[in-house]
């Protein structure tokens, strides 16, 4: 499947990707099911078994990306379309979150081209935001909804920063808390990385796979990243940003 990145591919792109998000936004609001939160008998590639609304809205953005490049996806894994593009989904990014109906969960979908990814879309089922940046253009933020958006991104006065997966590491949190640096572990780590300029940092420790991250790096690409094997650091603050990670590195 031959595909170049016209202005009309990119145009359709970023439509497809809305409606997405859209539908299954609309799904979870008015047509929910108990069912659709129980789990499959599916083991998702990602390692973890799927629920069911997993795998609805995985299938829901298949049938809108499809046509766009191959299919890289946590629950079915690598779908081949042929095509230099791959599309790399989470289809709902806090799953644990929103089983237990703890409101902060979303979605991910990145675009990659010769390796390189040149799209990134994260969205907030809760407040249904979508905030993205394609094709070297501006960040851009809409509401499902039509409601007004506080735009956050210009501000200089966080308190927080998130800490995704930190339970699992109780001497780092430790070290935190001796350098007095305050933070919440909401966990839903694309959701979090895609809104690094709220907070004064956000870091993301553990098993680092593409699809938490391929949409949030790209969208947060110009704040200062340091990326390791196990660690996750983006921050708008350089003066924080290099005291987490001498403190990552100890």
């Amino acid at each position: 499947m031959s595909i170049t990145i016209t202005d009309v591919y990119k145009s359709s792109f970023i439509n497809a990707v809305i409606e997405a998000n859209k539908e299954l936004y609309t799904y979870i609001n008015n047509h929910l099911t108990n069912d659709d939160l129980t789990y499959s008998n599916t083991t998702g590639f990602g390692g973890d078994n799927s629920l069911k609304i997993d795998l609805y809205a995985e299938n829901l953005f298949i049938k809108y990306l499809n046509d766009f490049g191959n299919i890289f996806s946590e629950e079915c894994g690598f779908i081949d379309n042929n095509s230099s593009f791959d599309i790399i989904i989470d289809p709902i990014d806090g799953s644990d979150n929103f089983v237990s109906n703890l409101p902060y969960y979303g979605t991910s979908v990145a675009l990659r081209n010769n390796e390189k990814i040149i799209a990134g879309f994260v969205c907030n089922l809760v407040s249904a935001t979508l905030i993205y940046k394609a094709f070297d253009e501006n960040i851009k933020e809409i509401n499902f909804l039509n409601r007004p958006i506080l735009n956050n991104f210009s501000k200089n006065n966080s308190k927080i920063g998130i800490f995704e997966r930190a339970y699992r590491y109780p001497k780092l949190c430790q070290k935190l808390h001796d350098n007095s640096i305050k933070y919440r572990s909401p966990g839903a780590v694309a959701l979090s990385l895609s809104n690094a300029r709220s907070y004064d940092f956000v870091l993301f420790a553990g098993d680092i796979r593409e699809f938490d991250i391929a949409a949030s790096l790209y969208i947060c690409n110009e704040l200062f990243i340091y990326k390791t094997h196990n660690f996750l650091l983006i921050s708008k603050n350089k003066h924080k940003f290099n005291l987490i990670k001498e403190i990552i590195k100890e």
